[in-house]
């Protein structure tokens, strides 16, 4: 049976056994941005046992293998398909959540930032994400996605310069977002929160790790599948 080594990058593991995404969170690995980096090299910047990491991931491996999944293998999946699913997924989920929770965020800050100043800094950056988020969303759909879509369908070495140009811009937002979700984490230390904190505090600080957690998976399905998948065919 083929299994996990530590030579492979991080981005190829999740693709292989999406599940190892939450073993990476766990030991806070970043898989979207940071998918590109060898296994090894993060575990030797990280300090992290690798034997132990290596048989959690080994063993992630094996019972997604042992079980019948109904996982999409996106490996497998058309530039249209991808798309469609980030878009009527993820996308929806961020213009959603994105208004919803704002409120929220600056309601904590009001009732509980004297008393926990950090508070300012999880409201700047929150809304800092959901500014770039939403200039993001609507530029990927308006113009990004159509110009993958039209390449596959009507391939030329222009249509090729000018679509390698859009995958750099969007590689780089998505590495200034994955840069704000590290530093809400800091900001929070890890999303703990203080003792007697109410509903509405304990609420914002779920929230904001869903939304951590969906925009990984979501940034990772287009830096590590959509983006290479799109160059390689090239």
């Amino acid at each position: 049976m083929p299994k996990i080594e530590r030579s492979m990058k991080v981005g190829d593991i999740v693709n292989l056994v999406p599940q190892t995404a939450d073993l990476f969170k766990r030991y806070k690995i970043d898989f979207c941005c940071g998918g590109n980096r060898p296994l090894a090299k993060v575990i030797q910047e990280s300090n992290l046992d690798e034997q132990q990491l290596l048989e959690q991931l080994n063993e992630v491996y094996q019972q997604f293998q042992e079980r019948e999944s109904e996982n999409r293998n996106w490996n497998e999946a058309s530039f249209r398909e991808i798309i469609e699913h980030i878009v009527y997924n993820h996308h929806a989920f961020l213009n959603e959540e994105l208004p919803e929770l704002s409120p929220y965020v600056t309601k904590v800050l009001r009732v509980h930032g004297r008393k926990h100043p950090h508070l300012a800094e999880v409201h700047r950056l929150f809304h800092e994400l959901k500014t770039d988020l939403e200039q993001h969303l609507i530029t990927e759909e308006q113009t990004d996605f159509p110009i993958i879509l039209d390449y596959a369908e009507d391939p030329s070495p222009d249509k090729l310069e000018k679509l390698k140009a859009h995958i750099q811009s969007l590689t780089e937002e998505h590495e200034t977002a994955g840069t704000i979700l590290k530093k809400l984490r800091e900001a929070t230390d890890d999303y703990t929160l203080p003792p007697g904190a109410c509903r509405t505090y304990t609420f914002v600080y779920r929230r904001l790790e869903a939304l951590e957690q969906d925009l990984f998976q979501h940034i990772h399905l287009e830096n590590n599948v959509l983006f290479p998948k799109v160059l390689q065919e090239a």
